[in-house]
C-alpha cells in the first residue's frame, strides 16, 4: 500500500467484475491497478474502460504486477479454489466471489493456506456488508421483533436456456443452488446460525444441474427457515425475518436491497431507506481495504469460519438433492 491506497487487481473481467470495477471508482483510497484474463484483448479492453494501467493475458502474470495489494476473483465457481491458492502463494490478499469454492474440502485448503501464509482472505459475500442487512441484524439484536420465529427468503429469475452458459453448464459449476441459492442460505445462517436438520429437494434440467431448489431448515430453539431459488421464474426476491412481536421485510431484490421495513403486531411500523448511487460492491471493497490497513488477515464481519459453515450448508443441501460435480 502506497500513501494509504489499496491497489486492486481483477481476475476474470466478466459481468460482475464490471460492476465491482465501477463501484471501485467511488472509493477514496482504492485504485484498479491491473486486470487479467485468459484473453489478453479482453483484459486490455476492460483495463482501458476503467483506466487500469496494466492488462495481462494470464492470471499468473497478474501476480507479478508491482504494488498489487489485493485481487478480486470474479471467475466461474470452478476456478475459485485454484486461483485463490495461486494468489495466496504469491502473498497477495484475496477477495473471492461466492461461492468460495465448489465444496468444503476446497474451502478448507484455501483457509489453511491463508493462515499458514498469514495472508488476508475473504469470501465476497457482498450482501453481508449491505446497510439493509446490517440494519436487519441490528433490529433483530435489539429485540425489535421479539423472540425469533423464523426466516423466509427466495431468489429467482427466468434464465434463458443455454447449455454452455455458466448458469446451466455443469462443468462451470452451474445450477441454481450455488449461483443464487447461496443467498437465502446466507440469510438463514446469518440470523439463525447452523440448523440441526436440513430438508431439500430440487428440479433438474437437461444439463444435470438443479434449475430449482427448495430448502427447509430446523433449529434447536424451534425456529425455522423456508428458502428457495430458481432459474425458471422471476420470484419476488424478498427476505423476511419473523419474530413473536413483528417481522422485518428486506425489500426486493433483498440481497442488494435499498430498503427495510419493520412491522410490529401492535400496529406500528418503520421504513429504513438506504439509497445509494452504486451497485453495492463498494461496501465489501471498503471493508477489505480497512482490514488491510489494520493489518488483519481475516474479516471480523464475515469470517473464514462463516465461509466454512456456509459451504458446509451448501454441501449438505447438495447431498440431499443428489447434485454432484
Amino acid at each position: 500500500m502506497k500513501n494509504g491506497t489499496i491497489n486492486w487487481g481483477i481476475m476474470a473481467p466478466g459481468r460482475i467484475a464490471h460492476k465491482f470495477a465501477q463501484d471501485l471508482k467511488c472509493i477514496p483510497g482504492a485504485k484498479l491497478l491491473a486486470v487479467a484474463s485468459r484473453n489478453l484483448a479482453r483484459a486490455q479492453v476492460f483495463a482501458a474502460e476503467y483506466n487500469a494501467p496494466h492488462a495481462f493475458g494470464s492470471y499468473e502474470e497478474l501476480l507479478s504486477c508491482p504494488d498489487l495489494d489485493a485481487v478480486y476473483i470474479a471467475s466461474p465457481h470452478t476456478g475459485h479454489h485454484e486461483q485463490t491458492l495461486m494468489c495466496l502463494n504469491a502473498g497477495i490478499a484475496v477477495l473471492c466471489e461466492k461461492p468460495f469454492a465448489m465444496n468444503l474440502p476446497q474451502v478448507q485448503e484455501m483457509v489453511t493456506l491463508a493462515k499458514a501464509k498469514n495472508v488476508f482472505l475473504m469470501e465476497a459475500l457482498w450482501s453481508r456488508f449491505m446497510p439493509t442487512v446490517l440494519k436487519t441484524r441490528e433490529l433483530v439484536e435489539t429485540g425489535a421483533i421479539g423472540k425469533l420465529v423464523g426466516v423466509k427468503a427466495d431468489f429467482g429469475f427466468k434464465a434463458p436456456f443455454d447449455s454452455q452458459s455458466r448458469t446451466f453448464n455443469k462443468d462451470l459449476g452451474g445450477g441454481a443452488l450455488l449461483d443464487i441459492g447461496i443467498y437465502p442460505l446466507f440469510l438463514s445462517y446469518l440470523i439463525l446460525g447452523m440448523p440441526t436438520k436440513i430438508t431439500a429437494s430440487a428440479v433438474f434440467g437437461p444439463t444435470g444441474v438443479d434449475e430449482s431448489t427448495g430448502m427447509t431448515m430446523q433449529y434447536t430453539n424451534g425456529t425455522f427457515a423456508f428458502l428457495d431459488c430458481t432459474f425458471m421464474a422471476k420470484t419476488p426476491c424478498e427476505g423476511f425475518v419473523y419474530g413473536e412481536e413483528g417481522f422485518i421485510k428486506i425489500h426486493s431484490r433483498w440481497h442488494e436491497s435499498k430498503g427495510v421495513t419493520l412491522e410490529r403486531y401492535d400496529g406500528t411500523s418503520a421504513f429504513f431507506d438506504f439509497d445509494r448511487p452504486t451497485f453495492g460492491y463498494d461496501y465489501e471493497a471498503i471493508h477489505v481495504g480497512e482490514c488491510l490497513q489494520q493489518g488483519l488477515t481475516e474479516s471480523p464481519v464475515w469470517t473464514l469460519t462463516d465461509s466454512l459453515n456456509l459451504m458446509t450448508l451448501l454441501d449438505n443441501v447438495r447431498a440431499q438433492i443428489g447434485l454432484t460435480y
